[in-house]
């Protein structure tokens, strides 16, 4: 009985959406966005040499199949990577009306997303009065602060000398259906700021949003704000059993790294291990040397998204790029034989791109462990159903 190990390099797209042409950042369409491609390209032309140089260099990924796949989904020129494929790839298109996480995830794991998510204006207010009111009672407040769109780091240098004064949690959105609380650890408290979290998420999943997102922050006005690891998301529920469901269902463990078990809010989730990057890194390691036969290990690295697309910082995601091949590197030679490691991607956030939303791309299927071939074009939830096979379970059918 083989293990499955599912990773996500969130953001890592590779061009070529058809319906790109409908999503957009600011006025600008995502027509053209290419996430790895353009990577790849100012590396070599000298425009990512912040803490690196050179061409982009990802001889692992590459050998499985990276640089096929991004051509084949885009036509788009990888320069640097251009090695033919030793492991099993190919590219995977999204059919879900969103760029989202949990878009994204949900149909890798078998479940398109049925309904269009909710989006707050960008104008200020964002939000409307009643949600507020909603919000500041359940805080024990007497207000809210910021309540319009901002990045999280902009909002604690807006709002948090008012924060610790007045003691109101901090309340901003994005481009993403998300509706995000930022509060001080010790001042507002840790668990006061979970429970406000957990006590509105199903006010705002009524209306469609995606996600409700505990942002604690520490530090004081003379020194700045900085976020804490202790994020939290309270994600509205899958619609259907997804591929977490299935092998639960199968009597099989699932192990989550990273975001996984916010995103799939525990459903049919074993455990969980939460943390940096580098950390979490370390936790797939361990787990393809101990996870038990039959099991899948489900596995998200958010930063490549997180510290630079969103910030359009292009060499600090060729660094990212870099470094997550030479970990995976050390980690293939530890896979059993008749194990499966597939990586994927759940969107695109292309870091020479106008704005700083997300972009619309297909994403790369490269899978280690199951031969050298090339999988074409797919669908997301073709990733779920190759993966139920390798473990030999069904998926649980949603009858109406």
């Amino acid at each position: 009985m083989g293990r499955a190990f599912l990773v996500v390099m969130d953001s890592v797209g590779i061009g070529g959406a058809p319906d790109a042409d409908t999503f957009f950042n600011g006025d600008l369409p995502d027509t053209g966005a290419n996430t790895l491609a353009h990577i790849a390209q100012a590396c070599t032309a000298g425009r990512a040499n912040d803490g690196r140089s050179g061409p982009l260099y990802l001889p692992c990924l590459d050998a499985l199949g990276l640089g096929a796949a991004c051509r084949l989904a885009s036509g788009a020129d990888v320069p640097g990577l251009e090695a033919v494929p030793t492991g099993t790839w190919g590219a995977a298109t999204e059919v879900s009306r969103g760029k989202d996480t949990p878009s994204g995830h949900w149909e890798l794991a078998g479940v398109p997303v049925p309904w269009e998510w909710h989006y707050f204006p960008d104008q200020d207010p964002a939000f409307p009065l009643d949600l507020m009111e909603k919000v500041a009672l359940a805080a024990g407040c007497g207000g809210t602060l910021y309540n319009r769109h901002g990045s999280g780091t902009d909002v604690l240098k807006t709002e948090g000398a008012r924060h610790m004064q007045t003691g109101w949690p901090i309340c901003y959105t994005s481009a993403d259906s998300v509706f995000q609380i930022a509060a001080h650890e010790e001042l507002f408290g840790l668990d006061r700021l979970l429970d406000l979290c957990a006590e509105i998420a199903p006010t705002l999943h009524a209306m469609r949003v995606g996600r409700v997102i505990a942002r604690p922050f520490v530090g004081t006005v003379a020194e700045g704000f900085t976020r804490t690891a202790n994020r939290h998301d309270y994600a509205i529920a899958p619609p259907a059993p997804t591929l977490c469901d299935w092998v639960a269902a199968a009597g099989r463990k699932v192990h989550a790294v990273g975001k996984i078990g916010d995103i799939f809010s525990m459903r049919g989730i074993t455990d969980v291990v939460k943390g940096p990057d580098a950390e979490l890194m370390l936790q797939l390691a361990r787990l393809v040397a101990e996870a038990e036969e039959g099991s899948l290990t489900f596995a998200n690295f958010v930063e490549f998204d997180s510290l630079y697309g969103h910030r359009r910082d292009v060499a600090g995601y060729a660094r990212a790029l870099e470094w997550f091949d030479a970990q995976i590197a050390q980690i293939l030679p530890e896979l059993r034989a008749d194990d499966m490691l597939l990586i994927t991607a759940d969107h695109g956030n292309d870091p020479t791109w106008s704005g700083t939303d997300h972009t619309r791309e297909r994403v790369p299927v490269l899978i280690a462990g199951q031969g050298a071939g090339e999988l074409g074009q797919i669908a997301f939830t073709d990733i779920a159903a190759r993966v139920a096979a390798h473990l030999g379970i069904a998926p649980i059918k949603v009858t109406k």
